[in-house]
């Protein structure tokens, strides 16, 4: 793969971080829907989501050790063919049960694009560029979570649920169709002999540095405050609130303005500013977000601009410290850039998965498992972001090489 890939490569690689927020952000505003049409429980309607992000992280450790083996592009392909048909089996749906297995699917197949772009971005921008490629990617991948709960929230209002379903199949088509046009193969020829290396081993050898595994923790704790945030959100401005699918998909639009500033800036100070400050940056605004949301919340004030504005900040947080945490990760061992991206969305996913079930589970219409649930996993954001701070490079090495 030459070092300066085209404007048509670099946009097709856009679009496919569009894929994760089809399969997730999307259905955020229909979790309390589905909860009231088929008559299910908290818990049970948040299995729809959080069963998603925890089948999302199961493949990305499928695609990342598929990618290093035999190549990027077949299993980015083999990735979205297998969202379109979750998307299918979730638009059928007729009891809870087969609506989670459809979502488990979809949820499998979107997997590809959170760990691949990474991996092809790696292959294509070199390590040297990567943050900043993550960075910009990233930015781009933000305008998914801006305007889907909007879209999906105003589908439900105007059509039903399924409709949501019937726009990831459009997108995800088209997405499929200019990946197979236009992104080649971009696995370097250095990581063919290495290819062959056992899985087990590469994880193995990931998690025996104590700086990569404090990274990818740092990413899943990161995720998870913001997950718990937004999914409760929903809950309690249709449960609580009586709000409408289309006002909490316009309010959950604050939450990716505060990932594109975030971001914004990681790309902005990338090269300059080391990439364990970033990441201990990040996670301190993210706490201080969710502890200032609690103070609010726990005195009193509890309406859409309490649940959501914060949100702009702990995205924020997101932002300035993601894109560093993930190259860290995958710059640890170069040679298993592939296995590392895949370990670290899934440690992300999984982490977030568990934290949303978790949310439903002690879900009791109060603010209160909001307040002990965010509260859990920002300490631990700003317990492992001090960890890889702790664990920096010593003077005159270059952070994350």
């Amino acid at each position: 793969m030459e070092r300066s890939p085209s404007t048509t490569f670099a946009a097709t690689l856009a679009l496919i971080t569009l894929i994760g927020p089809l399969a997730v952000h999307l259905f955020l505003p229909a979790i309390p829907v589905v909860k009231h049409e088929f008559g299910v429980s908290d818990a049970m309607a948040q299995l729809t989501f959080s069963a998603a992000l925890i089948a999302m992280a199961l493949s990305t450790l499928a695609y990342g050790s598929v990618a290093d083996n035999i190549g990027r592009r077949p299993a980015l392909l083999s990735g979205l063919v297998l969202f379109l048909i979750g998307s299918f089996l979730s638009a059928a749906a007729n009891d809870i049960w087969m609506l989670v297995a459809g979502r488990v699917v979809q949820a499998a197949g979107a997997g590809c694009s959170l760990t691949l772009v990474r991996t092809i971005a790696r292959d294509a921008y070199g390590q040297e560029h990567l943050v900043k490629a993550i960075a910009y990617l990233t930015m781009f991948y933000t305008m998914g979570p801006i305007f889907a709960p909007v879209i999906g929230g105003v589908l439900i209002d105007a059509l039903g649920w399924r409709w949501l379903f019937a726009f990831a199949i459009a997108a995800g088509a088209a997405v499929l169709v200019a990946s197979f046009l236009l992104i080649p193969e971009t696995r370097p020829a250095r990581a063919v002999g290495a290819a062959q290396e056992h899985w087990a081993r590469a994880d193995r050898d990931l998690f025996s540095r104590a700086r990569f595994t404090a990274f990818v923790l740092q990413t899943g704790c990161n995720s998870c405050a913001f997950m718990v945030t937004a999914t409760a959100a929903a809950f309690i401005m249709k449960d609580t609130l009586g709000r409408s699918a289309t006002e909490y998909g316009a309010w959950f639009s604050l939450f990716p303005i505060g990932f594109l500033i975030g971001s914004t800036i990681s790309s902005r100070l990338s090269g300059r500013v080391s990439i364990e400050t970033m990441v201990l940056t990040g996670s301190i605004v993210l706490s201080v977000s969710v502890a200032v949301q609690a103070a609010l919340l726990l005195a009193g004030y509890l309406n859409p601009m309490t649940l959501c504005l914060p949100g702009i900040f702990i995205t924020m947080g997101n932002g300035l410290s993601m894109p560093s945490a993930q190259a860290g990760a995958m710059a640890v061992i170069p040679r298993h850039a592939g296995t590392a991206a895949g370990i670290g969305v899934f440690t992300q996913m999984m982490i977030a998965g568990l934290g949303v079930q978790l949310y439903g589970l002690v879900s009791d219409g109060t603010v209160v498992p909001l307040v002990l649930t965010a509260g859990l996993f920002a300490l631990g954001t700003i317990l492992t972001g001090a960890a890889t701070f702790a664990m920096r490079p010593t003077a005159g090495r270059q952070a994350g090489r």
